[in-house]
């Protein structure tokens, strides 16, 4: 065999894997997909965003609360993660790319990006459930904020180390401050790359069962009290999906249709935010 017909060979052997390797990944994921549309659109009504979610041998009964509850909670964690992400991120790119304290940063974003949802909450349910005596929507939106956290550090770090530095040079040497070359011309030059980050970390909390199981736990009723447990769709969907009531699972699999509905609405505009930065 010679050399050119041994590399055509390696080429053919390693695309025919790497394309194996998609068509079983994108088996199951379509499986999944297609699972829960059928499951899910089953349970779809109006009474899901309307009514409040049904006690027990209920026949009737919605999401409403559920709905409602999760969007507070990931709004607010979100509210709350992402300037501190922001602030953090232009810190590593612009000011403590080599130092000590831009590697220890790095360092505990890197943990604290790979660490287990169960953990984190895990976490703020010792400093915070066990501190005040009681489960509560905040701290179920501390330990979602704690999830956007390094996120949105990664992604705003990594965004701002792309824009070439020419461009810094030539905004100092029209003599702008250091403050206003990173508001007015590398965040700028990397906000669809930045807006892609949060709108990710968004997408990762919005399922996210494990910590809120520690944290807000969840209210069968209808209840704004952020100092109090808050019902929310993961929590919601793991107890009726395991519950022996038909009614129960036909909502379980409604709000898990609803959830990988916002997921992937949130990730295609991720998506489309960054294939424009690349444009750009």
């Amino acid at each position: 065999m010679t050399l050119h017909s041994k590399r055509k060979f390696v080429n053919g052997l390693a695309l025919s894997l790497a394309m194996a390797a998609m068509a079983f990944g994108l088996f199951w994921l379509l499986w999944i997909l297609v699972t829960v549309f059928q499951l899910g659109v089953s349970g779809l009504s109006l009474s899901l965003f309307t009514e409040m979610t049904p006690p027990p041998g209920a026949t009737d009964g919605g999401l409403l609360n559920a709905i409602v509850g999760s969007l507070i909670m990931v709004s607010l964690a979100t509210l709350i993660g992402t300037p501190v992400g922001l602030l953090t991120g232009i810190y590593l790119a612009e000011y403590g790319r080599y130092n000590a304290l831009g590697n220890a940063t790095r360092f505990i974003n890197d943990l604290l990006l790979s660490a287990p949802s169960i953990v984190i909450g895990l976490f703020v349910y010792a400093v915070v459930v066990a501190t005040t005596g009681k489960f509560s929507a905040w701290s179920g939106v501390i330990a979602l904020a704690l999830i956007v956290l390094p996120v949105v550090v990664r992604t705003t770090e990594n965004m701002l180390q792309l824009i070439p530095n020419t461009l810094r040079e030539a905004a100092f040497a029209l003599g702008a401050p250091k403050s206003v070359v990173i508001s007015k011309v590398t965040l700028r030059a990397a906000r669809a790359g930045v807006m892609t980050g949060v709108l990710l970390a968004v997408a990762r909390i919005a399922g996210e069962t494990a910590p809120l199981l520690f944290t807000a736990l969840s209210n069968q009723f209808w209840s704004l009290n952020m100092n109090e447990p808050m019902a929310n769709l993961p929590v919601m969907i793991f107890k009726f999906a395991m519950s022996p009531f038909s009614n129960w699972q036909e909502l379980a699999w409604a709000g898990v249709f609803l959830i990988t509905l916002g997921v992937l609405a949130l990730n295609i505009i991720a998506r489309v935010f960054l294939r424009a930065e690349k444009i750009n």
